[in-house]
């Protein structure tokens, strides 16, 4: 063997050590996640839940691009004034819509703006389906001015007659638990309550008493285009009825890609559960790829509204409302 292969030989074989290092390590970030979750201290059974939000915060700092940004403990908010549950982890692009209400330390964040949203329970997932249900109702606005490279811009349901690759974007849905004897949306546990609590996320991470991460996508199996429909045009009869039937005129629909995010799965075993994340998540963020355009006039007119009426009601909170120029 002459120098220059075994040099070459060499680089191979430090190249496939170094890419085996890279699994390794993902599965090494897995292990200190579940036990910084799982720890016992001598105040409390175990961590409280203020620490489990920031150690799952943790994760997803490692894992969505920059352009994201985390904040723990947030409201979601529509122009129709329907607000969330309070949010653990709301990860949403500042750059597209950089408003955060404020009241004092709360925030309220737009829901056009919000990418995921995460609930971190601990062993008990009661209530976590109603949690995303408040998300679901949310209704985002198609109404926004902007410049395009075609020059000035005016969406709204009144305008716009071409069909649009987003008209009502919904967040995706995570839940983080830390249910005993194992992960609670598994098929193996469907007939039982846990199991309904998950049926509304799309990403289910839960770490057992063996200090196991694993990991659930209960749609892993549908294509690219099922999941752009339902990130980007999301159930569109939630609108009142003459704008339910513009909306559906305006979806740009997609045909089949024969893709689907099981197959961004690292390890078939599922025992390199964060690395297989970091590629199906991303993938998923991608189908959404930047948020709607801030529907400014949406929200000065839920606010006016609200001066307006000084017995403080406001507008019905109940049913669905306009999601376009109000």
């Amino acid at each position: 063997m002459d120098k220059e292969t075994k040099q070459k030989e060499e680089r191979i074989k430090a190249e496939k050590n170094t890419v085996r290092a890279i699994i390794d390590n993902y599965k090494g970030l897995a292990g200190s996640l579940a036990q910084q979750l799982t720890l016992k201290t001598p105040n409390h059974h175990v961590t409280t839940g203020s620490h489990r939000e920031a150690v799952w915060k943790s994760l997803f700092v490692q894992m969505v691009p920059r352009k994201f940004h985390i904040e723990q403990g947030v409201f979601i908010i529509d122009s129709e004034g329907h607000i969330s549950d309070e949010v653990d982890l709301a990860i949403f692009d500042e750059n597209y819509t950089p408003y955060i209400f404020k009241f004092g330390k709360i925030k309220f964040i737009p829901i056009e703006a919000v990418a995921v949203a995460v609930q971190c329970k601990s062993s008990n997932i009661n209530g976590a389906e109603d949690w995303a249900k408040s998300i679901k109702r949310l209704l985002p606005a198609f109404d926004s001015v902007t410049r395009l490279f075609s020059g000035l811009n005016y969406n709204s349901l009144k305008t716009v007659t071409q069909e649009q690759a987003q008209t009502a974007t919904r967040p995706i849905l995570i839940l983080c638990s830390l249910v005993g004897t194992g992960n609670p949306a598994k098929p193996s546990k469907e007939d039982t309550k846990q199991h309904e609590n998950t049926k509304d996320f799309d990403i289910i991470l839960n770490v057992d008493e063996n200090n196991q991460l694993s990991k659930v996508i209960p749609n892993e199996k549908w294509d690219y285009s099922k999941w752009y429909e339902e990130l980007n045009h999301y159930d569109l009869d939630r609108y009142e009825e003459e704008e339910k039937s513009v909306y559906k005129k305006l979806v740009k629909r997609s045909g089949a890609f024969g893709k689907t995010i099981q197959e961004l799965e690292i390890d078939k075993e599922g025992e390199n559960v964060i690395l297989s994340l970091t590629f199906q998540l991303n993938q998923l963020l991608m189908l959404i790829n930047n948020p709607m355009f801030f529907p400014h006039q949406s929200y000065v007119n839920m606010f006016r509204e609200h001066l307006i009426n000084t017995n403080g009601v406001g507008k019905e909170q109940t049913g669905a409302k306009s999601g376009g120029t109000k």
